[in-house]
């Protein structure tokens, strides 16, 4: 299974003017659908007076979850050039948002699509890109004294922890890579006491 997907490492701006208007470029790395709506509900609210705010994103190392939204801009003008950008680039888990303040010139539809694809593109080159791998989050719940056999596993796959609680039992939420994943889980289930559930 292949698991390893080029992204951005942090969030990127781009800008491309044209007689007038403005095309803003934002591009944020994502790893889901809930993500994108969080980040694009918040940049509405940020510039609640640009006319558009168009987008792409593309999910998942094989890049299978993927949208293009032209937001009111002619039919495949801003959205399908965003998205080729990322494509081109051969990115994923990315969202890039372009938000346009109209200038009162029309461009037409070439003129859009060229705009578009030029502010995705400043803002990718404006990224740095990284490499990384596709992860799943495991939950192992045990008692304290499993605590060393379980740190000794965290510590032999160099697993980072994402959450831990320590009460009556002890519960790790651990993000592992997600083609060792059920060789991880089998290994902490194998450690006597130890329950081990994968989470979304």
């Amino acid at each position: 299974m292949e698991d390893t997907y080029r992204t951005i490492e942090a969030p990127a701006e781009g800008l491309y003017k044209e007689k007038g208007s403005k095309f803003i470029a934002l591009a944020y790395p994502v790893h889901t659908e809930e993500e994108v709506k969080e980040v694009i509900a918040e940049l509405k609210k940020q510039y609640y007076d640009a006319r558009h705010h168009c987008y792409a994103y593309s999910l998942g190392a094989d890049k299978a979850r993927f949208r293009a939204n032209d937001d009111g801009e002619p039919n495949h003008s801003a959205g399908d050039p965003i998205l080729g950008q990322i494509r081109s680039a051969d990115l994923s888990n990315l969202l890039i948002v372009v938000v346009r303040y109209f200038g009162g010139t029309k461009l037409g539809v070439s003129g859009l699509i060229n705009a578009y694809k030029t502010a995705a593109a400043d803002a990718l080159a404006n990224a740095t890109v990284v490499e990384k791998h596709e992860t799943a989050l495991l939950q192992a719940r045990y008692a304290y004294p499993q605590m060393n056999d379980v740190m000794a596993l965290v510590k032999a796959y160099d697993l980072p922890i994402r959450n831990q609680r320590f009460e009556l039992d002890c519960r790790l939420t651990l993000e592992v890579r997600k083609k060792l994943q059920g060789e991880v889980a089998t290994k902490l289930g194998a450690i006597e006491g130890v329950s081990v559930t994968g989470l979304e």
